[in-house]
C-alpha cells in the first residue's frame, strides 16, 4: 500500500535516489570511502567465517573418518574370563543390521629398529581378511602387498615409520617386546624380526608412523596371549549410531563384555575441535559487526549532508517513510552486496585452498603446512552449505539493522530546520 499522499514502499523512486546517493561524488568523496571500506569489511567478514568454518568442518570430518576408520566405533572387551570365543563374538556382531564389520584384535607396544636406527611403535594383531577390508589400509598401499602379509609372517608398516627406519618391501624390521618368555631368572624380552610385506600411507602423522599391522596369529605368539584377544573393534556403516549400536551388541553377546565407543575413547579431542570452532565463529562474527558499524557511521554522515535535500523532497511531497527508505535501501545495498561478495569469495578461496597453499608456498620459499607436526598430511576444508547460509543471513541481519537508525534519523529531519540551518 503507498504511503498516504506518496509514493509506493519501494517504487522506482526511492530506488533512484538510493543509487544516486551510492554514487562517488567529490564533494561526498569521504562518505563513499566509508561505504567503501564498510562493504570491504563484510566481504572480507563473511568470506573469512566461511572459509574457518570450511576448514574446521574439513579437520573434524578428516579426523572422524580416519581416528574411527582405523580404530572403529565400538570396542567389545572381555570381563570375567579371557576373549576367546572371539571368532563367535565376531560372527554374532556382524549379523547385527548396521554392522559393517567385527575385527579381534590383539594390541601390544613393543620397540622396533632396523639398522638405521629405533622407535617405540604400537603392534596390532589382525586377521589377514580383516586387515583387506580396512579401507584406510588396503586402499592406501604404496609399496608391497597385503597378500604377502596374508601368505606368512610379513607385517603391514605406515610410510613414515618405514622411512625413518630405512626399511623397502622385503626389508626386515625387529620388534622388541618387554614381555617375553618367562625364565628362572624373570621375564627375558622378546626379539624377532619381520620381513616388510606392505607399506601404507593414509596422510595421518600418528598412524603412518606408529602402527605395525600383524597377523593374528603371529601377534597372540609373540605377547603370549594364549588364543585370545584384547578386544574385538566393531565397525559400523553409521559413527553417529553407536548408542543404538551398542543396545543391540549387548543384546545379542550372550558372555559378559565391556563395551566403550569412539565418542568415549576421543570426547576430550573432539569436544576441543568443537569449543575451538565456536570461539572462532564469535570471534570472526566481530568482523562483520565492525563492518556493519561502519555502515552507520557512513549514513549518519550521508544524512546531515544530505540534510537540504531532505528538506526539499519532503516539501514536496516525500513522505517520512519514503526518505527512511531511501536510507534503508542505500545502507542495506553495502551489507547485501558485501555478502554476496564474501559469498563468492569464501567458496572459491576454499575450494582451491590446497592450490592457493602451494602457490604460497613456493613465492615464500617456506613450509606452511608441516604434517610432521600435525595430524594430517594436507589442509582439509569442506562447506557445509546450511552453514553458509546461516552466515549469510547473520550478516545481511546485521546490515539491515545497521541501518535503522540513520534511516530514522533521516525520515524524523525537521524540513524547516535543516532548510534554515542547511
Amino acid at each position: 500500500m503507498a504511503d498516504a499522499g506518496g509514493t509506493r514502499p519501494f517504487s522506482g523512486f526511492e530506488w533512484m535516489l538510493a543509487g544516486r546517493y551510492l554514487r562517488t561524488r567529490r564533494r561526498e568523496g569521504f562518505v563513499s570511502v566509508i561505504a567503501g571500506f564498510s562493504f570491504i569489511g563484510i566481504m572480507l567478514g563473511v568470506a573469512t567465517l566461511i572459509i574457518v568454518l570450511s576448514v574446521m568442518n574439513g579437520f573434524r570430518n578428516e579426523l572422524l573418518s580416519k581416528i574411527v576408520g582405523m580404530n572403529g566405533h565400538v570396542f567389545i572387551a572381555p570381563i570375567d574370563r579371557p576373549l576367546t570365543d572371539f571368532a563367535e563374538v565376531a560372527r554374532t556382531v556382524e549379523a547385527l543390521p548396521g554392522v559393517v564389520r567385527a575385527v579381534p584384535t590383539v594390541e601390544g607396544q613393543a620397540f622396533a629398529s632396523s639398522s638405521v636406527q629405533g622407535g617405540g611403535v604400537l603392534v596390532r594383531g589382525v586377521r589377514p581378511q580383516d586387515l583387506a577390508g580396512l579401507d584406510q589400509i588396503a586402499g592406501n598401499i604404496v609399496g608391497g602387498s597385503l597378500e604377502t602379509f596374508a601368505e606368512g609372517e610379513g607385517v603391514a608398516v605406515g610410510a613414515r615409520l618405514a622411512s625413518s627406519l630405512g626399511l623397502l618391501p622385503g626389508d626386515t624390521i625387529t620388534l622388541i617386546s618387554p614381555r617375553g618368555a618367562t625364565t628362572p631368572f624373570g621375564t627375558a624380552p622378546r626379539i624377532k624380526a619381520y620381513p616388510i610385506a606392505a607399506i601404507y600411507e593414509i596422510g595421518m602423522t600418528e598412524f603412518d608412523s606408529a602402527f605395525v599391522y600383524m597377523p593374528l596369529e603371529e601377534a597372540q605368539a609373540y605377547f603370549n596371549r594364549a588364543g585370545d584377544v584384547t578386544v574385538v573393534e566393531v565397525f559400523l556403516d553409521d559413527a553417529e549410531a553407536v548408542g543404538a549400536a551398542r543396545a543391540a551388541i549387548e543384546g545379542a553377546v550372550e558372555r559378559p563384555i565391556f563395551l566403550s565407543d569412539w565418542t568415549q575413547r576421543n570426547s576430550s579431542f573432539f569436544s576441543a575441535l568443537q569449543v575451538e570452532r565456536n570461539v572462532m565463529f564469535i570471534i570472526l562474527t566481530l568482523i562483520v559487526l565492525v563492518a556493519a558499524l561502519n555502515i552507520v557511521s557512513g549514513l549518519i554522515m550521508l544524512v546531515k549532508d544530505k540534510s537540504a535535500d531532505i528538506a526539499i523532497l519532503r516539501t514536496m511531497g516525500a513522505t517520512r517513510g519514503s526518505v527512511m527508505r531511501v536510507f534503508l535501501i542505500t545502507g542495506a545495498s553495502i551489507g547485501i552486496v558485501g555478502t554476496i561478495a564474501g559469498l563468492a569469495l569464501g567458496v572459491v578461496f576454499t575450494l582451491n585452498i590446497q592450490a592457493i597453499q602451494d602457490v604460497i608456498a613456493r613465492i615464500t620459499n617456506q613450509t606452511l603446512w608441516d604434517p610432521t607436526v600435525r595430524f594430517l598430511s594436507e589442509i582439509p576444508a569442506e562447506i557445509d552449505w546450511a552453514e553458509v547460509g546461516a552466515v549469510l543471513a547473520m550478516a545481511m541481519a546485521l546490515s539491515l539493522l545497521a541501518t535503522l537508525y540513520p534511516s530514522w534519523r533521516a525520515a524524523r529531519l525537521d524540513p524547516v530546520e535543516a532548510l534554515r540551518y542547511g
